[in-house]
């Protein structure tokens, strides 16, 4: 079976404890214009200032190194907890794959993030090849160093 066809394959996902509070790592999550500080697949370049994420249904504008604008629309969250997106080209429905940060307080103080890249929904042909080689590893490239900034953020 292909990855096309099995959704095993089709949902990556990478954790880790942080050493710092939801509240703090959800700012740098919910707030755009932040990603690209931690972005670990330097696949973004900028989003304009003022687009934090309140709820479902906002959608956020992002620039990306390619050259090419997405336009990010908000299908999960929960303020400190949950925040999931699914990418559009400008003016066009989403084309099914979704990004999620989840974050759980743990009883050491810590906050386990996780990052999942679903793909499962794709209906894109011409995304299949760049989905196909996102990594779990590409994905906790971007956990690390959303938590070195976090916490950073939270010792300062």
């Amino acid at each position: 079976m292909d990855a096309d066809q099995d959704p095993t394959t089709q949902i990556v996902q990478a954790s880790r404890d942080v050493n710092a509070p939801p509240r703090t790592i959800f700012a740098l999550i919910a707030d755009p214009a932040r990603q690209p500080e931690w972005d670990g697949n330097d696949n973004l370049v900028e989003a304009p200032a003022g687009q934090r994420v309140h709820q479902v249904g906002d959608v956020f504008t992002m620039a990306l190194t390619n050259g090419k604008t997405r336009e990010n629309h908000v299908v999960e969250f929960e303020e400190d907890r949950l925040l999931a997106w699914k990418p559009a080209s400008p003016g066009e429905p989403p084309a099914g794959h979704l990004w999620r940060w989840t974050l759980e307080p743990q009883a050491d103080g810590t906050t386990r993030v996780t990052h999942t890249y679903d793909w499962s929904g794709l209906t894109d042909p011409a995304r299949m090849d760049r989905a196909r080689s996102t990594t779990a590893d590409m994905l906790q490239s971007s956990v690390d160093r959303l938590a070195g900034r976090a916490e950073a953020d939270a010792s300062a």
